[in-house]
C-alpha cells in the first residue's frame, strides 16, 4: 500500500506507487543535503524544517485539512518542545490518512498533549515521533509516555544519535527509548505497509534504517 522511508532527522517519506509526502525535508540543519522534492508533497512540523520547493505539488506547514494526491492530511497546533504555553503554538503535528491507514506525524513538541489534541489526532496505526531529547526533542521517557496515550500499533522513532549527522545538541540512542517504552523491536531498511490486518498484534517499535 505505501512504504516509509528514514532519511534522517525528522525527515521521512511516505510513498504510494502514484504519490508521495516527505516531511521535513530541510536536511541541511544537520548536516545532510536537502531532499529534493519533485511532484511530491512537502510538509513541514515547523517552517523552519521547510524548503517551500517550487516543485513540490503542495507545501504544507500548518493546521488544517488538505486532501491531496492519495493523501488526507489533517494539521493540528501542538506548542513546541522549548516554548511556554503563553507563546504562539508553532509546531504543526499531523495525522495522514492513506486509503484505510492512519499515521501520525509528530515533530518537537511538548509532551502534554490537551485532551483535544489526542482527540483531533484520532485512532493512529502508525506513529513517527522525535526521541533525541536533551531539550531539544521529546526524551525517551516524554516520548515513551506520548507513545502509550496514543496507543498506536507501530511507532517510528526518528532524530536519534546518528554519528553521521551534525544536531544542534547531542541525542539520545535509540536503545534507551526501546528500553524506555518496553516494546519489542523489529529493523527494517523501509517499512513496507501494506494493510491494516498486517501490522503487529501488540505495540511494536520499527527501527527504519536511515537511507
Amino acid at each position: 500500500m505505501f512504504d516509509i522511508e528514514y532519511k534522517g532527522g525528522n525527515t521521512v517519506v511516505i510513498a504510494t506507487k502514484k504519490s508521495v509526502i516527505v516531511t521535513d525535508p530541510k536536511l541541511s540543519i544537520v548536516g545532510l543535503k536537502d531532499i529534493a522534492i519533485k511532484d511530491a508533497v512537502e510538509i513541514a512540523t515547523e517552517s523552519r524544517f521547510a524548503i517551500n520547493s517550487q516543485d513540490a505539488k503542495l507545501v504544507i506547514e500548518g493546521p488544517g485539512e488538505y486532501g491531496v494526491a492519495e493523501f488526507d492530511i489533517h494539521g493540528i497546533a501542538a506548542q513546541r518542545h522549548l516554548d511556554t504555553a503563553d507563546q504562539e503554538k508553532t509546531s504543526t503535528m499531523y495525522r495522514i490518512e492513506v486509503g484505510e491507514m492512519r499515521v501520525g506525524l509528530i515533530g518537537n513538541i511538548y509532551e502534554n498533549l490537551s485532551d483535544d489534541q489526542l482527540e483531533a489526532l484520532g485512532i493512529l496505526d502508525i506513529l513517527i515521533i522525535p526521541i533525541g531529547g536533551n531539550g531539544y526533542t521529546l526524551d525517551a521517557t516524554g516520548a515513551a509516555n506520548l507513545v502509550r496515550k496514543i496507543d498506536p500499533k507501530v511507532v517510528i522513532p526518528v532524530h536519534y544519535a546518528d554519528k553521521d549527522l551534525s544536531y544542534e545538541v547531542p541525542q539520545d540512542t535509540l536503545e534507551i527509548f526501546v528500553k524506555e517504552l518496553g516494546a519489542p523491536i523489529e529493523s527494517v531498511p523501509k517499512y513496507k505497509v501494506k494493510n491494516a490486518a498486517a501490522l503487529p498484534p501488540v505495540l511494536t517499535v520499527v527501527e527504519v534504517a536511515r537511507n
